[in-house]
């Protein structure tokens, strides 16, 4: 060893043990390289499988977020709708919201969360911002029951807005549907007619929007026309509603409420 730190003579010979041994000791440490590698890499797909479930979490309170977002978004802009539509009644409204709706196939009826508590009475209109919807027909202390203009047991006196020709719409059972009975087949109504109710029976305020004519037949030899229409008010899809409070419409008891049996 002190000859071969104070000589050069073994460097070449040391130089060629280091190029021959070289291999040796890369394959001598590839087990622990390896080790630490598959270490690393399992480390690191450990790593992944988390992280990618949390953000899979992420992703669904996210996804979930926007669609409550999307719904308040909706609400609000049908709120905003009957704040408008509150402004064009003129009278005192109240705001109520559906809470039921009636199973029943054959039964066009729902459940609004106002009643006795908040002066709801027996007869009042109820209407969307697009048009009447119904009238309260049975009141509890913090809720009512509505009958929707679609109900076959409802029956609403219309006229048509562009020349006031008198008709009865009845509720055909469907909530897209309402037909017109007893028109004259020379009656002047067309397809696309706006219907708005005429105040007649005093059950309803005169000049809310109740229907669009949809459909005009005449049939040879028969006396009255056979006419469809659309209601206006959302009765699908409407959640929130408004209550009319006016002079013109009154407490009616139930056995006075006009239906077409």
């Amino acid at each position: 060893m002190w000859l071969d730190s104070h000589s050069q003579i073994f460097k070449p010979v040391r130089s060629a043990l280091g190029y021959v041994l070289y291999p040796l000791h890369q394959i001598s440490s590839a087990p622990s390289v390896l080790i630490d590698w598959f270490g690393d890499s399992a480390k690191s797909r450990q790593q992944l499988i988390a992280e990618n479930a949390e953000l899979s979490a992420r992703n669904l309170i996210l996804g979930q977020k926007i669609q409550r977002l999307i719904s308040l978004e909706t609400e609000n802009s049908e709120l905003r709708e009957l704040l408008g539509a509150s402004d064009r009644i003129g009278e005192r409204v109240i705001v109520v919201e559906l809470v039921a709706v009636d199973p029943d196939p054959f039964s066009q009826q729902i459940v609004i969360n106002k009643g006795l508590e908040d002066g709801v009475f027996m007869g009042q209109p109820v209407l969307d911002s697009h048009g009447l919807m119904g009238q309260v027909i049975d009141v509890l202390p913090h809720s009512s029951r509505v009958l929707l203009i679609a109900d076959s047991n409802h029956a609403i006196p219309v006229q048509i807005n562009r020349n006031g020709v008198r008709a009865i719409a009845v509720g055909s059972g469907k909530l897209n549907e309402l037909n017109l009975v007893y028109v004259p087949d020379t009656a002047d109504i067309k397809e696309g007619d706006l219907l708005v109710s005429s105040g007649l029976g005093g059950r309803y305020p005169r000049g809310y929007p109740v229907a669009s004519v949809a459909t005009v037949e005449h049939f040879p030899g028969k006396a009255f026309a056979v006419v469809k229409a659309i209601p206006s008010a959302h009765l699908d899809r409407s959640r929130h509603m408004l209550l009319v409070f006016s002079d013109k419409v009154s407490n009616v008891p139930p056995q006075s409420l006009w239906q077409v049996k």
